[in-house]
């Protein structure tokens, strides 16, 4: 079992906890997107996810391809998640 899961920050999570319930739920999503697939190292390879007024930020430990960029993108434009395409990444 994998412990070492990400730091989960949002902008206004004091007076807005349910954006860090969010992003619990996003981050659950993307897992299971992901479990499975080719990215065998996909798990330790996300150390922050963080939302900044709509904007999902995702920090890695390690440069994602194009496939893991695209779970967070996916998960955060659906219903789970803000509705947009609003995903920045960094590396």
């Amino acid at each position: 079992m994998f412990l070492d899961h990400p730091t989960i920050t949002a902008t206004n999570s004091l007076t807005e906890p349910d954006r860090l319930d969010r992003l619990s739920r996003v981050y659950g999503y993307v897992m299971a997107l992901a479990d499975g697939g080719a990215c065998e190292r996909f798990v330790e390879k996300v150390s922050q996810i963080h939302d900044h007024k709509g904007t999902l930020i995702v920090f890695w430990s390690d440069a994602p391809s194009d496939a893991e960029k695209g779970y967070f993108v996916h998960a955060w434009a659906s219903k789970i998640g803000d509705g947009s395409s609003n995903v920045e990444h960094e590396v």
